[in-house]
């Protein structure tokens, strides 16, 4: 027994540096990107974004053993609505990517 709770600690470990790991590269992302973006895209400012990914930054960090319970579970959730909501639209503004295929825009 005491090996298949070994093993769902380490299944557990690995799914909460998985999410630390969405959660930094979030944060980093929002710091880099320029106020002025977030106001373009029409996706509030630069202060609330950072914040947002920074407290899941914070809470991933600290949970990063208990990556199941509903704290770590909605800061996923802030990093990953930033990831795929914000990011997407501040490349488009920046023309940097969004929607061209190896031959040109779709």
């Amino acid at each position: 027994m005491s090996s298949i709770f070994a093993l769902q600690m380490g299944a557990a470990l690995l799914l909460g540096l998985l999410a630390l790991g969405l959660e930094v590269f979030a944060l980093v992302d929002a710091l880099r990107q320029p106020p002025a973006a977030f106001l373009a895209a029409g996706k509030r400012t630069k202060g609330l974004w950072v914040g947002i990914t920074v407290a899941a930054s914070l809470v991933g960090f600290v949970s990063v053993n208990n990556p199941i319970s509903m704290v770590s579970i909605l800061a996923v959730v802030g990093a990953a609505v930033y990831l795929t909501d914000v990011r997407p639209a501040l490349n488009q503004v920046r023309g940097r990517g969004g929607s061209s295929g190896p031959y040109g825009p779709w």
